[in-house]
């Protein structure tokens, strides 16, 4: 449907073309008056309806649908447009899954990391075969196990080929599957991932700029400067052609803040869907005789997908991450806003009023006037 107060007329001055029909009704009025009732002759008295009004109103109705038929065709020369809502279905999804240390825990049974990859084996199988799907692994360093395909078989396989490793960069998950989704949006992947990590970044230059000390001295490290990135913005959530969806225990501990990774995101316009994997009490893991707690962090997973205009699910059973998994099949079938011009639906309308006229009038009188 579409939003009536975002109503624009490409020509409004034609407008003026409704001026008309007042002059129009006027000629009805007088020829009624003048009593040539020939005008609309009836077929019988039989085919009268009992009752002066009644009388009127079917004598009087071919007229009004004409009139009605004659201000729809005038507005859509006027060629009217309107914000419509249309659903648009997402054409590559990223599959962002945590396979840090952390996933061996089992407070999610029988592993984090076991639940994650059987839950996210079934979302794969259940998206339409025109969808391009790819996987990243996000452990002490983030890499792409498989560009974006729509080969299910490729796709299950990297998911199921995922192993654990030390350290957990979140941040980093984020920009790889960005890139890995669209090419050429002059993502700069290094620039973003290194930049918080890199010393020179303290300075205060730019996120993967060239530093400089106060005194204005060059940078005499050796190292070639970096660019500062510049990335065009546009409204979060606005990019209804990718997501991503990336399910974490929400603990990150390595490579560029998670957060400022998702507002890179969001102004590219892409939403990032986060599933939070585990319990709030987490477990204890023991690991070369060391002991350490691991619980979800739902606040970090919560604020990444609010900025990116997406949404956060919870699940601390198996059973509930599969239940997740189907509810984002249908959770990215997203709507967009599309200001679309409607004057051929306003024609459409108005020939098919005039139509309706001219045929009671037949049909009752014998005539159209």
């Amino acid at each position: 449907m579409p939003e009536w107060h975002s109503i624009q007329f490409v020509w409004p001055r034609l407008l003026w073309l409704l001026a008309s029909l007042p002059l129009w009704l006027g000629l009805f009025i007088a020829w009624q008056r003048r009593g040539v009732q020939r005008a609309w002759p009836t077929a019988g008295t039989t085919s009268m309806t009992i009752g002066g009004a009644s009388q009127r109103f079917t004598r009087h109705a071919p007229a009004l649908l004409v009139l009605m038929g004659l201000a729809g065709m005038m507005v859509a020369i006027a060629r009217p447009q309107a914000i419509l809502l249309l659903p648009s279905r997402i054409d590559t999804v990223m599959l962002a899954i945590d396979s840090s240390g952390s996933m061996r825990a089992t407070d999610v049974q029988p592993s984090r990391i076991e639940a994650a990859q059987a839950a996210a084996k079934s979302f794969v199988l259940g998206q339409p075969g025109q969808v391009k799907l790819g996987v990243v692994s996000v452990a002490g360093a983030a890499a792409l196990v498989q560009a974006p395909t729509d080969q299910r078989d490729l796709v299950i396989q990297a998911i199921e080929q995922l192993s654990l490793q030390p350290g957990s960069a979140l941040g980093s998950g984020i920009v790889i599957a960005l890139h890995a989704m669209l090419p050429g949006s002059g993502l700069d992947v290094r620039a973003l991932i290194e930049g918080e990590t890199n010393p020179q970044a303290a300075s205060g230059a730019p996120l993967g700029g060239a530093s400089s000390d106060p005194s204005g001295a060059a940078n005499t490290s050796g190292a070639a400067p970096r660019k500062p990135v510049s990335l065009p913005k546009v409204p979060p959530g606005s990019n209804t052609a990718a997501a991503i969806v990336l399910l974490s225990d929400g603990q990150s501990n390595v490579g560029p803040d998670a957060l400022k990774m998702a507002q890179v995101a969001a102004d590219l316009g892409v939403r990032v869907y986060t599933v939070g994997l585990g319990t709030a009490q987490g477990t204890v893991l023991k690991a070369q005789g060391m002991q350490m707690r691991v619980k979800l962090d739902e606040a970090s997973l919560k604020k990444i997908a609010e900025i990116t205009r997406a949404e956060y699910f919870s699940a601390d059973k198996r059973e509930d991450l599969l239940q997740i998994y189907q509810s984002l099949s249908s959770k990215i079938v997203l709507k967009k806003h599309r200001r679309t011009e409607v004057s051929a639906l306003l024609a459409l309308l108005g020939m098919l009023l005039l139509t309706w006229g001219c045929a009671w009038a037949w049909w009752r009188h014998g005539r159209i006037v």
